[in-house]
């Protein structure tokens, strides 16, 4: 079996990804953008079952996928999601010090995933998830070309 793409051009897609994310963002740095990106996973993961989550990181390039899983005490009972400004101030909570994560950041996380991950495999992974986990990670764009995947 050949070397999968996603492990063979980790860092092209990874830096694609962080420039889309810091566009979305309006940062300056790659170190803001990850851990906006950071904060966004841990906050959604910490919802969902190991099971869910491992489902959902599947789907991932290699470097997010290793960001998602990272730290993850899969122990934990998942918490139930709640209002997208509450779900907002718990990402900007994370490493308080360090975090300079704007409002939007669920949705520019949202829009840069869906623009590096093949479309019929995130959806698919997806719709085996609670409503709400979908939601999370739902946007509205005028034109759907914008969300096609950057890097195939």
């Amino acid at each position: 079996m050949p070397m999968p793409w996603t492990y063979r051009h980790a860092t092209k897609e990874w830096h694609a990804f962080l420039s889309d994310v810091k566009e979305r963002l309006c940062l300056d740095s790659d170190n803001m953008a990850y851990t906006a990106v950071d904060a966004v996973f841990q906050v959604f993961r910490r919802r969902l079952t190991a099971q869910q989550g491992l489902d959902f990181a599947s789907v991932l390039p290699s470097v997010l996928r290793a960001i998602f899983v990272n730290g993850w005490d899969v122990t934990k009972p998942p918490v139930p999601f709640s209002e997208r400004s509450a779900l907002i101030k718990e990402v900007q909570q994370v490493r308080v010090n360090h975090n300079l994560t704007p409002g939007n950041a669920i949705e520019a996380t949202a829009w840069a995933i869906r623009r590096c991950t093949n479309k019929q495999d995130f959806e698919r992974v997806l719709a085996r998830m609670p409503t709400e986990a979908r939601a999370f990670w739902h946007i509205d764009v005028d034109d759907p070309k914008e969300l096609e995947q950057r890097i195939i």
